[in-house]
C-alpha cells in the first residue's frame, strides 16, 4: 500500500513538473511573440514615419523652389527698367555695358536660385554684381560697401538667395526715394562656430517714410518680397533645421539717424 502511494507520488510530481514546464515553455512563447509583433509594429511604424518625413520634406523643397521663383520677375522688372532708361537717353555705350552686366547676373541668378545653399563666397559674388549693375542706374547717387570679417568662412555654405531681396529692398525702397546719394552696407560677420550674422544697412528714408509710400502704391512690391522672405526662413526651419532671427529696424530709433538695419543671424544645422 504504501509503495502504490509513493509511486502515486512521484507519478505526480512528474506530472506536476511536465505542466510547470509546458507552462513555462508557452510563456516564453507568449513573450517571443509579444516581442517580434511589437517589433515589427515599431518598424512598420518607423517606416512609415520616415515616408511621411520624406514626403513633408520634399513637399517643403518644391515650395521653397516657388518662393524663390517668386523673386525673379521683380528683380527682373527692375533690371529691364534701368536698360530701358539708359535706351532713352540713346546712351549705346552705357546701354550695352547695362545689358552686358544684366545678362551675366541673370544667369548667376537663376543658377543660384535652383539650389538649396550656396557658399558665402558666392552670396556675396551675386550681391556685388547686383550693386555694381545698380549703381549704373543710380550713377553717382548710391554707393556700396560690403565687409567680410577674416575669420569667416568664404567656403561655408548658407540658404541661397535669402540677402538678395532685403539687399534690393534697401536700394529700390530706401535710397531710390533719398534726394541725396545714399549708401548700402553689408557686413558679415562670424560669432562662432555655429553662428554667422549678416546686417544690410542702407542711410535712405527708413522703414517708416517707405511704408508711407507703399501704402499708395498698389502693387506693393516690396511687401510681397518680405512676405516671400518670411515664408522661405519658416520653411529652412522646417526641412534644415536652419535657424535664422531675423529682425529690421528703423534707424531712427536705433542710432537717431535716418535708414534702415536689416540683421540676419544664421544658426548653422548640425
Amino acid at each position: 500500500m504504501l509503495e502504490k502511494e509513493t509511486i502515486e507520488k512521484v507519478f505526480s510530481e512528474e506530472i506536476f513538473l511536465l505542466l510547470s514546464g509546458a507552462a513555462l515553455l508557452i510563456a516564453v512563447a507568449v513573450v517571443i511573440l509579444f516581442y517580434v509583433f511589437n517589433s515589427r509594429k515599431n518598424k512598420i511604424l518607423t517606416e512609415k514615419s520616415l515616408a511621411v518625413n520624406q514626403y513633408e520634406k520634399k513637399m517643403i523643397e518644391l515650395e521653397l523652389n516657388a518662393l524663390r521663383s517668386q523673386m525673379n520677375p521683380h528683380f527682373v522688372h527692375n533690371s529691364l527698367n534701368a536698360i530701358q532708361y539708359y535706351i532713352q537717353l540713346n546712351d549705346i555705350e552705357q546701354s550695352e555695358n547695362y545689358l552686358t552686366r544684366f545678362s551675366k547676373l541673370v544667369r548667376q541668378f537663376f543658377d543660384y536660385s535652383r539650389k538649396q545653399l550656396i557658399t558665402i563666397e558666392e552670396e556675396i559674388a551675386l550681391i556685388s554684381n547686383y550693386l555694381s549693375l545698380e549703381k549704373l542706374r543710380f550713377e553717382d547717387t548710391l554707393l556700396y560697401e560690403i565687409i567680410c570679417d577674416e575669420n569667416v568662412d568664404a567656403d561655408a555654405e548658407m540658404p541661397s538667395m535669402v540677402l538678395q531681396p532685403i539687399v534690393e529692398n534697401a536700394v529700390n525702397h530706401g535710397i531710390f526715394h533719398k534726394k541725396t546719394t545714399g549708401k548700402v552696407t553689408i557686413h558679415f560677420s562670424q560669432l562662432s562656430d555655429e553662428s554667422l550674422r549678416v546686417v544690410v544697412k542702407d542711410d535712405g528714408i527708413g522703414i517708416k517714410q517707405s511704408k508711407k509710400l507703399s501704402n499708395k502704391n498698389i502693387k506693393n512690391q516690396g511687401s510681397h518680397s518680405s512676405q516671400v522672405l518670411d515664408e522661405r526662413l519658416k520653411l529652412l526651419e522646417q526641412i534644415d533645421s536652419w535657424h535664422v532671427l531675423y529682425t529690421i529696424e528703423d534707424l531712427s530709433e536705433v542710432e537717431n539717424t535716418q535708414g534702415t538695419i536689416v540683421t540676419l543671424t544664421f544658426k548653422l544645422p548640425n
